[in-house]
């Protein structure tokens, strides 16, 4: 990856109880400051999976159930998205709301350094998805869409009454004991983090801490991988939300997608359950067996490229989907 142009990449294993780490590259994009494993990074999507656990939290607690309409606890829900039919709390964790993603809208709609730099509101954003027709009906199948975990951002911090950041960090960091990871806010950034970077009109920007990711509940934390390997173990062995509520979690009627969760075949028995992130220059992916035996996170600050999406290239050899599958044969080959 760094023959490639990556400017850092980190790992972090955890096999069985053996840790091993690795940082490799720069912090910043140019510099000599040498990135270690253990600096912080966008964790970007990751963030789902953390949501998912406070609002199965609240399951647990009776304040919500699964199939509730989400009209009953955000009465402006269905005038704000204008759904089709019913949408459930439980179709939103799985994408099986069919709600279009707004960030589609927002990076077509207004200069991309606009987009990128701009804070918005969570109504704001989720108003732009008027601008698609709904995906599906809800509950039809399954198509990701970050709108989704805006909702249930709103969610959170209605049934809470405090803002999503606080709710992560009463529920998630601080029981966990995960001191380095945050909601991003207005800066300024960790100072041992990652800086991204992309290319906007030519010109390349910083992209730790930029606005349109700040308090995101769909992608907006920052964390180092070892947190993120302590959140996916702890999860996987039920000492964050119920056992029985985190099997209802990984449950995936659709193939791919459980509650805040990914999935993908284990060779060595059952599923691999986890998330992969993408941010303005970042990409991260962490993978963890059913027992949390086996786990590995992985990021990269890839070369500074345009985030235009007419310029997205499938065939990138910095793609997430190359961190998922050199996650995948990491601990394929651990059994």
């Amino acid at each position: 990856m760094l023959k490639l142009g990556a400017s850092a990449v980190l790992i972090e294993t955890r096999i069985k109880g053996e840790v091993w780490s690795h940082g490799a590259g720069v912090r910043i994009f140019g510099s000599p400051d040498i990135a270690t494993a253990t600096d912080p990074t966008h964790i970007a999507s990751i963030t789902k999976s953390m949501l998912a656990a406070s609002v199965l939290k609240l399951v647990e607690e009776d304040l919500v159930k699964l199939e509730d309409p989400v009209a009953k606890h955000i009465p402006e829900f269905n005038t704000l998205v204008n759904p089709p039919e019913t949408v459930t709390v439980a179709h939103l964790l799985r994408h099986e709301s069919g709600i279009p993603s707004y960030d589609e809208v927002l990076f077509s709609s207004r200069p991309i350094r606009q987009a990128l730099t701009q804070q918005m509101t969570l109504g704001e954003s989720l108003a732009l998805t008027t601008a698609l027709p709904w995906v599906m009906k809800p509950g039809s199948g399954a198509e990701y869409s970050n709108s989704n975990y805006l909702v249930l951002g709103l969610l959170v911090e209605r049934l809470r009454g405090l803002p999503v950041a606080k709710v992560l960090e009463n529920e998630v960091f601080e029981p966990l004991g995960m001191k380095n990871t945050q909601m991003t806010g207005a800066g300024p950034p960790p100072p041992s983090m990652l800086h991204g970077h992309v290319v906007v009109d030519g010109e390349r920007i910083d992209s730790a801490y930029l606005g349109a990711i700040v308090a995101n509940p769909a992608g907006g934390v920052v964390s180092t991988l070892g947190d993120l390997n302590i959140f996916y173990a702890a999860l996987m062995e039920g000492r964050l939300i119920k056992p029985a509520t985190v099997k209802q979690m990984q449950e995936a009627p659709f193939g791919l997608f459980g509650m805040g969760l990914l999935r993908w075949v284990d060779v060595c028995g059952g599923f691999y359950y986890g998330h992969g992130g993408e941010w303005a220059g970042y990409r991260t992916v962490v993978l963890t067996s059913a027992d949390a035996k086996r786990q590995i996170a992985m990021t990269m600050t890839y070369p500074p490229e345009s985030w235009d999406p007419v310029d997205y290239d499938p065939a990138n050899p910095l793609s997430v989907e190359v961190l998922h599958r050199a996650a995948r044969t990491a601990l394929d080959l651990n059994c």
